[in-house]
């Protein structure tokens, strides 16, 4: 027989209401236990001088923001001042740019790694890492959030396609030259994934990142630590405030607690240590503003070059069909969407978290939260919607993304494509170019290049001989001269279309693979 005593109804409200009245009293006497009205564990700083005062040498310190869009610029600015500071970790979208960033820190000799996905034009990081004045782990942009994520999440490792069967399985960029630069041999070798096969499909495995430090920018911040991301400066900030041991908060507005919506809060405040006041000017990295005519430049009265970027990026637009979800990297897919024709409407996305991107702004509609991923100032179409790295990295492993259209400097016959670095020459970094083309089953690949690099080798390759960022993964190639599709799976390439004024003999021989010639040869439009 049960034990249990049950209460008449009114006996079980007076129970209810004691228990309610008896954890208000504790509740309160835990707010004022400490004095005044201030809560036990005090979130507000008065200065980030003071706040960032705990980071000790050879920490690992997370940075937030894309470019210098959602940099935390007050607390790397007073980081980089303190002396006795030295052998930091940092793990960042990027290292900044022109001064900006953490630029300053590696310039206070404060950094001895940096674990990054894009140096893009950052020439004097680029020196330091190929002189071996500093390590440099090169990371595919949606593995490094989502490292970042499974570790605030508990989760030790996980399995992605991103970097299957590249030099990011292999180890093959190295992490740090010796002292006389790469031409002296490598001092510290990458690190080699493990790999395994799920339903046919390759994928390596990746270790989760444990920040010790975390600086973050938000727009708002209560004084409980909820904070609230706007636009694109949301980036990876939401997710390395949640991983570090310490998570340190530059806001540009901090409000009294209960001043949020609690159905806005972005990151809730259980994760946060520390906020102090944003201080720091936000700049424009790339202030690219709307032509006076959307038109542009006449065919005519355009250079040579820039006729041919459009002929390819117009030809690139005719694969795009209304409704889809398209990726756009930098260079000539960028001019895709001016030659859509005005029924077709597509969802632009962007990997630094917007869907629904549109042209670039007038001098007033500028905002400097609101960037693409080639770090310019950017417009949102009405429906458009703004999410953190992680989620924008999700759609497009995910497969939601229907077509990406990239540039490269080398493609297989076989659809392999290499796009972000020349060896011991050019280190761009990875960026999101290895998410993009990880899931070719599900969105559609197109390479929109120039057939020939500018020495005159052919990019059309039977294997390229630089690194990968994708193994069997472009469905079509779009040339100046060309159009061919691609049998990824038996490594075939076929020729589709010509140029007018093209002959297939001519693209033989500027092509250094074999293709098939379709029967049904047309000219490219």
């Amino acid at each position: 027989m049960s034990s249990t005593m049950l209460l008449p109804k009114s006996s079980s409200r007076t129970a209810l209401r004691s228990t309610s009245f008896a954890l208000h009293v504790r509740i309160r006497h835990y707010s004022v236990a400490v004095g005044g009205q201030a809560p036990k564990r005090r979130k507000v700083w008065d200065s980030a001088d003071e706040a960032v005062a705990d980071v000790k040498s050879g920490d690992i310190l997370l940075s937030g923001g894309f470019g210098l869009c959602g940099t935390p610029e007050t607390l790397i600015s007073a980081l980089s001042k303190r002396k006795g500071i030295s052998g930091l970790t940092a793990v960042s979208n990027n290292a900044g740019s022109g001064d900006g960033g953490l630029v300053k820190m590696l310039r206070a000799k404060q950094l001895d790694k940096l674990m990054i996905s894009y140096l893009g034009g950052n020439k004097y990081l680029e020196q330091m890492y190929l002189d071996g004045g500093m390590s440099l782990e090169l990371v595919p942009q949606g593995t490094l959030v989502e490292r970042m994520r499974a570790h605030a999440a508990g989760i030790p490792a996980f399995y992605t396609p991103t970097g299957a069967s590249t030099t990011v399985e292999t180890g093959g960029i190295p992490i740090r030259f010796k002292k006389g630069g790469f031409k002296d041999g490598v001092l510290i070798h990458g690190n080699k994934k493990e790999y395994r096969v799920f339903n046919g499909k390759r994928y390596v495995m990746e270790p989760a990142i444990a920040g010790d430090v975390a600086f973050v920018h938000a727009w708002k911040a209560d004084e409980v630590g909820n904070l609230m991301f706007r636009y694109t400066a949301n980036n990876y900030n939401s997710v390395m405030a949640r991983n570090a041991k310490l998570t340190i908060v530059e806001a540009e507005e901090i409000v009294p607690a209960g001043s949020l919506e609690p159905n806005n809060i972005h990151c809730p405040g259980i994760f946060v240590d520390r906020i102090v006041k944003a201080t720091e000017p936000k700049p424009f990295e790339i202030l690219a503003l709307a032509p006076p005519s959307q038109d542009g430049l006449p065919m005519g009265e355009m250079k040579p070059s820039e006729k041919t970027r459009r002929r390819i990026a117009k030809r690139a637009a005719q694969e795009l069909r209304d409704g889809y979800y398209v990726n756009l990297g930098v260079g000539i897919p960028t001019l895709v969407t001016e030659y859509l024709p005005d029924d077709i409407k597509i969802w632009l996305q962007s990997e630094n978290g917007i869907l629904g991107m549109g042209p670039f702004p007038t001098a007033q509609q500028a905002d400097p939260d609101i960037t693409n991923a080639g770090k310019e100032t950017v417009t949102l179409l009405q429906g458009a919607a703004t999410f953190d790295s992680s989620d924008s990295f999700g759609m497009i492993r995910g497969g939601h993304i229907d077509v990406t259209v990239l540039g490269a400097m080398q493609v297989s016959q076989a659809g392999d494509i290499a796009n972000f670095m020349i060896p011991g020459k050019l280190v761009k970094g990875i960026g999101g170019a290895m998410d993009l083309v990880s899931n070719p089953e599900k969105t559609r690949v197109i390479v929109a290049m120039e057939h020939c690099a500018k020495d005159g080798s052919p990019k059309i390759r039977k294997e390229c001989s630089l690194p990968l960022t994708g193994a069997r993964t472009v469905s079509q190639i779009i040339t100046d001269l060309a159009v061919f599709n691609v049998n990824r799976v038996r490594g075939e390439l076929e020729l589709i279309e010509v140029a007018p004024g093209v002959t297939v003999e001519e693209i033989k021989a500027k092509t250094a693979c074999d293709f098939k010639v379709s029967p049904n040869l047309s000219q490219m439009q």
